[in-house]
């Protein structure tokens, strides 16, 4: 194989096949990342066994052929090469080595045999759609950060993809919580979606979805079958199992009676918390709210390290209420807000609290109380 190929170019694919890779992996090839050539083009492929990352690029192939090599390795070798530089990789046959030179640097890095590179079987996926970048970035952006990190539940270590019927009819929606917050977060459902079967995209394959999704006009032709779900972009093509488990009932966890409305600037109210949660230094920190009209008062009291308050005028018209949370956990969702004002629904203190952006709902978060 002997290929010349754009720096700029080159990094990119390698930059997303060495983020697949495991790290500690007790198999030398899975640290590989597989480059095979052929006509004008050269692919990039690196897995971990549960995530698989397939990247084309235009490159010009003076002998076709493939070999595997560190991910790592090569990653930092480009990532030092200078701005602009043409890439020559070349692996003569027998060797065992790959010859990586531009300008006056030459590398030659260990290869191991393409054969022993194992490739994710390929599944009958029974729903396949189309959806803008911005649409499945705003999906998942918005879900992802109540994904759970505990390992013994691990049906809730990633976000549930599905189709649901919310107030503007069938869309697509995307669920992740992790027993004290939830997100739920709709999108119209895109044509060919309706008989989409639920499944659990894990938190390792949502990060690296999201390096697909910065061109916003970008069409990504999503994949889904019982077993393993698929985005592709023209250059890239991510395929990842799904979680095997059962997503929970979430929507016995959305209350429905919560009547008291408080209408708080989103920005504001996130400062806010962030200023009074400084004085106390444990990882629980409570932040108590204290309502009363048209009027909220921030506190925390920390007996060890001090106290702090803050008064925000708020739109808030019911009777007065106290209620506890965790300021963690309220900046995360207040941080979710695009829009300018953020609203909380509020039934009494024990209660979870709702909370969406303005008027629209087809962002709902969840987020329970703490005792303060």
């Amino acid at each position: 194989m002997k290929i010349s190929i754009e720096r700029a170019t080159l990094l990119r694919a390698v930059a997303q096949a060495q983020s697949v890779v495991e790290r500690r992996n007790t198999i030398p090839i899975l640290a590989n990342v597989l480059i095979e050539a052929e006509g004008d083009t050269v692919t990039f492929r690196a897995t971990d066994l549960d995530i698989e990352v397939l990247d084309k690029a235009p490159a010009q192939v003076e002998r076709a052929g493939g070999t595997t090599v560190s991910a790592v390795t090569l990653h930092e070798i480009v990532r030092k090469l200078p701005d602009g530089a043409l890439v020559s990789l070349t692996e003569e046959a027998g060797t065992g080595r790959l010859t990586v030179a531009a300008g006056r640097s030459n590398f030659s890095l260990a290869t191991l045999p393409k054969d022993d590179f194992p490739v994710m079987a390929s599944s009958e996926y029974q729903s396949n759609f189309s959806a803008k970048a911005a649409v499945l970035r705003r999906l998942f952006d918005k879900s992802k950060f109540a994904i759970s990190t505990e390992e013994t539940r691990y049906y809730l270590n990633g976000v549930y993809m599905h189709v649901a019927d919310s107030e503007d009819g069938r869309s697509l929606r995307c669920v992740a919580t992790d027993g004290h917050r939830l997100a739920r977060i709709d999108a119209p459902l895109p044509a060919g979606a309706e008989d989409l079967p639920g499944v659990i995209v894990p938190r390792k394959t949502v990060g690296e979805l999201r390096k697909l999704l910065d061109e916003d006009d970008m069409d990504i032709a999503v994949s889904v079958s019982e077993t393993k779900v698929r985005f592709a972009t023209p250059d890239i093509t991510l395929t990842s199992k799904v979680i095997d488990g059962t997503f929970p009932d979430y929507t016995r966890v959305i209350p429905q009676g919560n009547t008291r409305k408080l209408e708080v600037d989103a920005s504001e109210f996130a400062k806010a918390v962030d200023r009074v949660a400084t004085v106390s230094s444990e990882r629980s920190r409570a932040v108590k709210l204290q309502l009363d009209e048209d009027r909220l008062v921030l506190s925390v009291n920390a007996p060890d390290s001090g106290a702090a308050e803050e008064e925000l005028a708020v739109a808030y018209g019911d009777e007065q209420l106290e209620i506890g949370f965790n300021a963690k956990y309220l900046l995360e969702i207040a941080s979710q807000v695009d829009r300018e004002n953020a609203v909380f629904l509020f039934n009494s203190s024990g209660d979870p609290t709702l909370m969406r952006e303005g008027t629209d709902t087809s962002a709902v978060y969840v987020v329970m109380p703490m005792r303060v």
